[in-house]
């Protein structure tokens, strides 16, 4: 199918203003809908990202044998139960989703049949070789392009063995997948992780009545335990706005004096606060109010205030608490007084694009002074946005597009992104959110 390109072009805008509600958090949505699918009876679920990410998930998971249906602002997954999924007829299509296709890799991992997975040709250059690793030793086997590209075939195991898995690199996907592929084990699968990253999966199986266990290792790290052939239940889910989609608003009132915004119900989860820490050390004003706990994740509203920002150092640690953030931090670095250094950024280079390179070509277009030192992304600022007035390549990456658009909003000339339409992949009412705030962007 022929894609045609949607350009979109970012004005220079006045303070922002507004209180609104970010979209669902597309990590959580993923979770919720692939444990309902698997749970037995009825999951609901408010608050869910419909974005084209999601909805691809929903899609795989009709075809695998759950019930999804849509009432009003409420989802209903009818779960198969943990061994009542179904050998799928045709191919899995993830479409842009890293996070779906790899977790769904790991919960078909322990299935004892043959699945076919594909993507859109962003997702088709993304390796799967690091599912792939801890998941053949619990006996699936897989077939797939050089480097464990998609499209991927997986014949999950008769009999999961259960594993003790190191993570070679921060990432909660792998650890989702093994964890994820562990349901099936019989005995306790374990993933050891030498650097905390998010933990929403942890957090969603205990909700389904998994047990799951965290406990640290002899040399400083943490061991997440999952006993396998649980009896996961069908649960009320209220899906908290996503921090990641949340971060684009966030920055655009930060980098405008005058703006004053609020985003209800944005998850604040310890392992995803990243951007916000960052932002505060920054200089940002951002106050967190009515802070609760739902569906066992923390929320609170979220006030941000324009001001002048300077640029700091952000240690290499932090990046699993924020890596979907860089882009979008990267602008605000760009028109902070003083240099930013972003340490540490080498998952950068395998997300849907090379972040790290189309961050800084796009800032340098822009007129910024951007260097790339191995994975360290250092940006000088004289405390002025940039010119803009460029036209920047988004290489199909949603939040590539997104970043930027939020500059061209603070810079004197107007930003052209050359594709808009991915987009929708995470955060489908971006433009009619940002532009009710006062931002003006337009085809």
């Amino acid at each position: 199918m022929t894609h045609t390109p949607q350009p979109l072009l970012s004005h220079q805008s006045g303070p922002l203003s507004g209180d609104v509600t970010p979209p669902g958090d597309k990590s959580i949505s993923h979770r919720a809908v692939m444990l309902g699918g698997i749970a037995e009876g009825t999951t609901t679920v408010r608050g869910l990202l419909e974005g084209e990410d999601v909805l691809c998930t929903i899609a795989a998971l009709k075809v695998l044998g759950a019930t999804v249906t849509r009432e009003a602002d409420v989802w209903r997954i009818v779960g198969t139960g943990l061994a009542g999924l179904k050998e799928p007829s045709g191919f899995l299509d993830m479409g842009n989703s890293g996070t779906a296709a790899r977790l769904l890799i790991g919960l078909l991992a322990g299935r004892n049949f043959t699945s076919f997975f594909t993507g859109d040709a962003s997702l088709r250059k993304r390796p799967m070789g690091r599912v792939i690793t801890p998941l053949e030793p619990m006996g699936a086997q897989f077939v797939s392009r050089a480097g464990g590209k998609l499209p991927l075939a997986v014949t999950g195991a008769a009999m999961p063995q259960p594993v003790v898995y190191r993570l070679p690199v921060a990432s909660a996907q792998v650890k989702s997948a093994v964890l994820f592929a562990g349901l099936s084990a019989s005995g306790i699968t374990t993933v050891i992780e030498s650097a905390p990253t998010r933990d929403h999966s942890e957090r969603m199986l205990r909700h389904f009545g998994a047990t799951v266990t965290v406990a640290p290792t002899p040399d400083g790290a943490e061991a997440i335990s999952v006993t396998g052939q649980p009896r996961l239940v069908g649960q009320s889910i209220i899906v908290p706005a996503d921090i990641s989609s949340a971060a684009f608003p966030m920055v655009a009132a930060a980098l405008r004096l005058g703006s004053k915004v609020t985003l209800r119900n944005v998850g604040t989860n310890p392992r995803r606060d990243g951007l916000i820490r960052t932002l505060l050390e920054m200089g940002a004003k951002i106050t967190l109010g009515n802070p609760r706990e739902q569906s066992g994740e923390p929320v609170a509203d979220l006030t941000i205030e324009g001001g002048v920002l300077k640029g700091i150092t952000v240690p290499a640690a932090r990046a699993p608490s924020m890596i979907d953030e860089y882009p979008v931090l990267a602008m605000a670095a760009a028109c902070a007084e003083g240099t930013s250094r972003l340490c540490g950024l080498g998952e950068l280079r395998v997300k849907e694009s090379d972040r790290l390179a189309l961050v800084a070509d796009g800032l340098k277009a822009c007129g910024a002074a951007v260097v790339i030192e191995g994975d360290d992304l250092i940006i000088h600022g004289n405390g002025q946005p940039p010119q803009g007035g460029a036209t920047v390549e988004t290489a199909m990456d949603h939040r590539i597009a997104m970043s930027f658009l939020v500059l061209g909003t603070a810079t004197p000339k107007p930003v052209r992104i050359d594709d808009g339409s991915f987009i929708a992949t995470s955060f489908p009412c971006f433009v009619a959110l940002m532009n009710g705030l006062g931002a003006n962007i337009r085809p």
